[in-house]
Formats: structure tokens, C-alpha cells, sequence
């Protein structure tokens, strides 16, 4: 597998400030990361890391988009000028897909390129089976689940064979199977093509024995550590998991809840539920689960498997295809105990819900005016609300973004943003979509704790997710969409 000449990057006081903010997304980095060589990009949420990933591949834009200071080059010139070396693949996989159609979508780099018509379907099938996503060509990408378009964005750069290969959070959406695959499908193409390899992840202990070196961007500006892994990981440990990053084999610290009583009734049930994402194509078929009532239950499967069909279902959002969910007896509304029939202000005091992407439910100028749509919308006095929202943008270390605009925010901490709005209408029942995904070590212990605290509090939890941890702490019950579906109390 032949690629384009792999790159030397530097930095010298390299910084940047997106326009209409007050402070730099990242400022006064300086490095040299040589050609070929392997670095594992880490720092806490909003510390700049996807920013100083985007500067690497040229695609900041101009002055009216941001101000920059120092340097940031490839070969010595602006990164501008060597895109097509650079393959970035970025954090949000939705906003990685080009075209309606899978293969479409993972020939587009190369043609762009001007690589030969004749190589581009090689190229095409070697790149998706090097992530392993393996659907039909002609498969539609909008049909695709959250960590099969992350396969999909993956594969894409990958046909470029690009010089340069820049990862940002590229398991995050993955099943563990997924996690394995991308990882050794990222190692085999560095190893034949020689290509430089910059990785954003908060999952150290998967990127950690491929590494060169560890790089940690400081919040405050500049870098934490910068050396071989093992190195920064025995000499700054404890500072690095203070300041949020993974450190691999540092225990998180937190108490394992107990597992649902035996006899605790159901939340929510559905008895021979078939679950479908357009209202045509059936995900999954012939159903029969409960969530308990005052616990948490844990939905896994791999990529694909109807884990975000099935809980948008049980929350409300999306109709049965046939069977039935229903709600307990005292949360039923005007239209009885199926939350598909319930209005929207029926549901918002019922079952909230947190999407996998972020962004689809945003719609405030600012933070804090994001967290009191819910409660000003349930008529509760003003006072309260501001009460309810100072609260929330303290426990998830939002305070300091409180006037920014949720869609500025990085991932993670838009992540814990759409965790908070839901917590701000206080439903007894909350369903959330990969709640940790992109969160740095502080940042997930946080949202792990607040979850915590509701599940002891009364207030039913159901989560989507690939983090065992995240199970194991909740003391979920697994409802596994990889194998029969299972019913009752247990793992």
C-alpha cells in the first residue's frame, strides 16, 4: 500500500482564537513531530487538541474565521498548502459523510485526488475492509449507525493513503470489536506507508503501545508533557488525571452501585416490539424487555445493531413498528401509557432523552439559556430556574462557558451540555445515547457521579453504551442487542 510522502510538522508559539471568542481555543504550542513518527495528542475537554488537529490540516480558514499566532507548517510551508497529504478525520462522523452512498462517499478523497478511475475501486474495497465496515456498496450512508459512519469517515482518509494521518477520537462510537479492528487496521497502514500519525483519544490504553511519543496540551496554553509514553505516563500521572487525562491502569475511584432488585416493577416495557428507524427497514424484531424502575439498565450491541433504534423507541421518539411500549401505569399521559402517543410537553416530564450526536438538540444562543429551556418551558418561577441552572453549570464545569454558544463548544463539553439539559427538566426517566462519549477522565467521573446521584435519587436510567465502566459503576442491568435480547434482572 503505497502512500504520499509522510510530513514533518512544527509549531513555534503556534495559537489560535476562533472569531467572536474572547479566549484561544489553543495558544503557544511549539513542537516538531518528525516524519513517520506515531504521537498520541491528549488534554482535557476544550484544551484545544481538535483545533490544533484542524490547524495541522489546513483547514482553519482565514482571518475573518480566527486570528492566529505563530507558526503552524507542513514541510516548512502552511498547512494550506499540502491538503492533499493530509488526511484528517474528524470528530463528528455525520459531518464526514459527502455522498448518499458508502462506496460514493470512500472514492471521493481519491477522485479529488486525481488517482487513476482504474485504482479508485481497490483502493475503495482495501479501505473498507481495513475498518471492517462491511455493507454493500450501494448501501445508503444516512442508514449507517454513529460508529459505522466512524468506520465509513476512517476509510475514506485511509483511500486517500495520505502522507499525513490525523485521527480525532476515532474509536469513540466503536464497539470493542470495532475498537480492535480500527486500531490494527490504523497500525497496519502506518507500518506500510511510513505515514505521520497523530491521534486524538481519550481510550490511552488502546493507542498507548503504538505511540512514539505523548503529547498533552494544557488548557492554560502550551503542553503539559511531551515525551515517550511510558515516560509522561510514570513521571506526570497524577498531575495528567488531575487535569482530566486518561491515564492507562489509574483507577477512576468511584463506588459500584448495587444491581435492581429482583421484584422492582418496570419504567417502561415492551412485549414482541419491533423497532425500525424510516417506519420501512426492521432493525430488530420481536422484543420482550423491561427497564427497572429507580435503576440503571445498559443497552450493548455492536455498531449496527438497533442499540439507538431501540432506545429512541422506548423513549417516545420514534413509533413501534409493531408490539408495544409502554410507560407504569403512573407516568401514562392524556393518550394512556405509550410514550410514542404522548405529546411533546408530555414527554419532556416524563422521558428525557439525550441524543448520540450533541448538536440535534440544541437550540439556544447561549449555555446558560440552553439549560433553562426545559424548566421556563414547565413554568417554573425564575428564581428556580436560575437556581437549577447555576447548579448544573457548576457540577459539570460549564460555568466558565455559560454565555458561550452551545455549538462553539468541544465535543465533550457539549456532550455533558446535552446530559445537564435533560437533568434541568428533572423527568423520571432518562435515556441517554454513548453519555460519556468524548470525555476526559474528569469530565466522565463527573457525569458517572451526577448519574448516579439521580439513580439513587428515584429517577430510572437507561443508557446506551460501549463503556463497560460506565455500566459496571451504574450497576446496570444489560439489555444486549448482539445476542437474544435478555428480560428480567441480571448481566
Amino acid at each position: 500500500m503505497a502512500g504520499t510522502r509522510p510530513a514533518r510538522i512544527t509549531a513555534a508559539g503556534w495559537g489560535w482564537r476562533y472569531a467572536g471568542r474572547r479566549a484561544p481555543a489553543v495558544r503557544d504550542v511549539s513542537f516538531t513531530i518528525e516524519p513517520g513518527q506515531r504521537v498520541l495528542l491528549l488534554g482535557a475537554s476544550g484544551a484545544g487538541k481538535s483545533t490544533l488537529l484542524a490547524g495541522m490540516a489546513g483547514l482553519l480558514g482565514g482571518a475573518d474565521e480566527g486570528d492566529e499566532t505563530g507558526a503552524l507548517l507542513i514541510d516548512g510551508e502552511r498547512a494550506e498548502a499540502h491538503r492533499g497529504r493530509v488526511g484528517l478525520v474528524i470528530q463528528d462522523p455525520d459531518s464526514g459523510v459527502v455522498l448518499s452512498k458508502v462506496g460514493d462517499d470512500v472514492a471521493f478523497g481519491p477522485e479529488n485526488l486525481g488517482v487513476p478511475v482504474g485504482e479508485i475501486p481497490a483502493r475503495v474495497t482495501e479501505a473498507l475492509d481495513a475498518v471492517g465496515l462491511r455493507v454493500p456498496l450501494d448501501r445508503h450512508t444516512k442508514a449507517l449507525s454513529g460508529g459505522q459512519k466512524q468506520r465509513l469517515a476512517l476509510a475514506g482518509v485511509l483511500a486517500m493513503r495520505p502522507g499525513v494521518l490525523l485521527l480525532d477520537e476515532p474509536t469513540a462510537n466503536l464497539d470493542p470489536d470495532g475498537v480492535r479492528e480500527v486500531r490494527a487496521s490504523v497500525e497496519r497502514v502506518v507500518a506500510e506507508t511510513g505515514a505521520t500519525l497523530v491521534v486524538i483519544e481519550h481510550r490511552t490504553a488502546v493507542w498507548a503501545d503504538l505511540m512514539d511519543r505523548v503529547m498533552v496540551v494544557g488548557a492554560d496554553g502550551g503542553l503539559l508533557a511531551d515525551g515517550a509514553p511510558a515516560e509522561v505516563f510514570a513521571r506526570h500521572g497524577a498531575a495528567l488525571a488531575a487535569a482530566g487525562v486518561w491515564v492507562p491502569g489509574l483507577p477512576v475511584g468511584l463506588p459500584v452501585l448495587p444491581g435492581a432488585r429482583a421484584e422492582a416493577p418496570a419504567a417502561v416495557a415492551a412485549s414482541a416490539l419491533s423497532i425500525s428507524r424510516d417506519g420501512r427497514a426492521i432493525v430488530r424484531a420481536g422484543l420482550d424487555l423491561e427497564v427497572t424502575r429507580g435503576a440503571a439498565t445498559a443497552i450493548t450491541g455492536p455498531n449496527g445493531a438497533g442499540k439507538s433504534t431501540l432506545a429512541l423507541t422506548l423513549a417516545g421518539l420514534l413509533p413501534e413498528a409493531s408490539g408495544e411500549v409502554l410507560a407504569a401505569p403512573e407516568l401514562a399521559g392524556r393518550s394512556g401509557r405509550r410514550p410514542s402517543r404522548w405529546t411533546s410537553r408530555e414527554l419532556l416530564t416524563r422521558i428525557g432523552t439525550v441524543f448520540q450526536e450533541p448538536e440535534h438538540q440544541f437550540l439556544a444562543a447561549t449555555v446558560r439559556d440552553e439549560l433553562a429551556i426545559g424548566p421556563r418551558s414547565r413554568g417554573v418561577e425564575a428564581a428556580a430556574v436560575g437556581m437549577i441552572v447555576d447548579e448544573l453549570l457548576e457540577r459539570l464545569h460549564l460555568a466558565p462557558l455559560a454565555a458561550a454558544n452551545p455549538f462553539t463548544l468541544s465535543g465533550g463539553q457539549k456532550r455533558r451540555l446535552s446530559v445537564a439539559t435533560v437533568l434541568a427538566d428533572a423527568p423520571p426517566v432518562i435515556v441517554l445515547d454513548e453519555p460519556t462519549f468524548g470525555q476526559d477522565r474528569r469530565g466522565w467521573i463527573e457525569l458517572v457521579q451526577l448519574l448516579q446521584s439521580e439513580i439513587a435519587a428515584g429517577t430510572t436510567v437507561v443508557a446506551v453504551t460501549h463503556d463497560e465502566d460506565v455500566r459496571h459503576h451504574l450497576g446496570a442491568h444489560r439489555i444486549d442487542l448482539g445476542a437474544a435480547v435478555s428480560t428480567g434482572v441480571g448481566s
